[in-house]
C-alpha cells in the first residue's frame, strides 16, 4: 500500500503537511485557514472526506490557525499534548481533543503516527512520523538542533519534510535585530541550511525523496538551498515546499533501504533531549 504526502504550505505564514494511504489520511498542523486548505486540497484532487485527524507540533499560530475551523466544520479529532492546548489560545470541543504520548503510535485506519520531542521554543513542541505498511514519512521542521530523537526518526523514514529554515549569511546580513537572529539560530530556533544539509547527508540519502520545508522569506533563498542540496542528494528527489502554493503530490510505493543510524548518532550524539 503506497504513502502519498504533499504541502500546502510551509512558512512562517503557515504550515499544513498532508499524508495518506489509500483510504485515510492525516493533516500535521492546519497552520492555514480551513478555506484556503480546502482551495488548495481541491486543485490537487483530494477531499476533506478523506481525512481522519489533526496532529499539533506546537501551539505557534502558523501551525494552528486553521485548526478550530477544520475540526469544527468537519468533526476532526485533534491530537494535541495538554501543554499546547493550553497555550494555543483557542477551545475545542472536548470529544474532539485527543492526546498523545511521545514515541507511542497512534492508530489512524492503517497509518501510525509517532510523535516525538524536540527543541523548540514552544511549550511542549513535538515532530511525527507517519508509517503505513514498512514505509515512513516524517515531519521535521521548527527544530533548534538535531538531537539524539531527531537523528533516530529521521534515519528511519523513506521520505521527509525537513526544515531548511536560513542560509547564515543572509541571516547574519540581514534586517532583523540581533536578539530575533540570536533566536532563530539558537538551541530552541530553527534549522539552518547546513544544520538539514549534515542531517541529510549522515541520515537521509537513502531517502526517495526529501522536501525542503518552513524556508525563511527573509533569510533564505529557495534557489540557493534547493542547489545545495541537490549537489549531494544521491539520487534523492529534492523538493523545496512553498510558502505560497500547494506542493505536488508524491507517492511511495517501495521500501527504500534504510542505513543504519549509527554515523548520525556520531555526529550530533551530544544532543541530548529526554521527555
Amino acid at each position: 500500500m503506497a504513502l502519498s504526502f504533499t504541502s500546502l504550505n510551509s512558512g512562517s505564514n503557515g504550515n499544513c503537511y498532508y499524508i495518506e494511504n489509500q483510504q485515510d489520511a492525516i493533516l500535521v498542523d492546519a497552520g492555514i485557514t480551513c478555506l484556503e486548505t480546502e482551495k488548495r486540497m481541491e486543485r490537487l484532487g483530494l477531499s476533506m472526506s478523506k481525512v481522519r485527524a489533526i496532529f499539533v507540533s506546537h501551539e505557534h499560530s502558523d501551525h494552528i490557525r486553521g485548526v478550530p475551523v477544520i475540526a469544527k466544520k468537519y468533526k476532526l479529532p485533534v491530537f494535541i499534548t495538554d501543554g499546547t492546548l493550553k497555550m494555543s489560545g483557542f477551545s475545542l470541543e472536548s470529544h474532539l481533543v485527543k492526546t498523545f504520548k511521545a514515541h507511542e503510535a497512534v492508530q489512524i485506519g492503517d497509518l501510525e503516527i509517532t510523535a516525538f520531542p524536540k527543541f523548540h521554543d514552544a511549550a511542549e513542541p513535538h515532530s511525527f512520523i507517519i508509517s503505513c505498511n514498512g514505509i515512513t514519512i516524517g515531519v521535521f521542521t521548527d527544530i533548534g538542533i538535531p538531537c539524539e530523537h531527531v537523528i533516530r526518526y529521521f534515519s528511519s523514514c523513506h521520505a521527509a519534510f525537513l526544515e531548511a529554515n536560513y542560509d547564515e549569511e543572509l541571516l547574519e546580513n540581514g534586517r532583523y535585530p540581533n536578539h530575533l537572529k540570536a533566536r532563530i539560530r539558537g538551541m530552541h530556533g530553527h534549522l539552518s541550511n547546513m544544520q538539514a544539509l549534515e542531517l541529510f547527508c549522515t541520515s537521509g540519502t537513502h531517502m526517495s525523496h526529501l522536501l525542503l520545508s518552513h524556508l525563511s522569506r527573509d533569510n533564505n533563498n529557495p534557489d540557493l538551498v534547493l542547489e545545495l542540496f541537490k549537489s549531494k542528494s544521491q539520487g534523492t528527489e529534492i523538493i523545496v515546499a512553498s510558502r505560497e502554493m500547494e506542493s505536488k503530490i508524491y507517492h511511495i510505493n517501495a521500501q527504500p533501504v534504510v542505513q543504519s543510524v549509527k554515523a548520525a548518532a556520531t555526529k550530533f550524539g551530544q544532543y541530548s533531549l529526554f521527555s
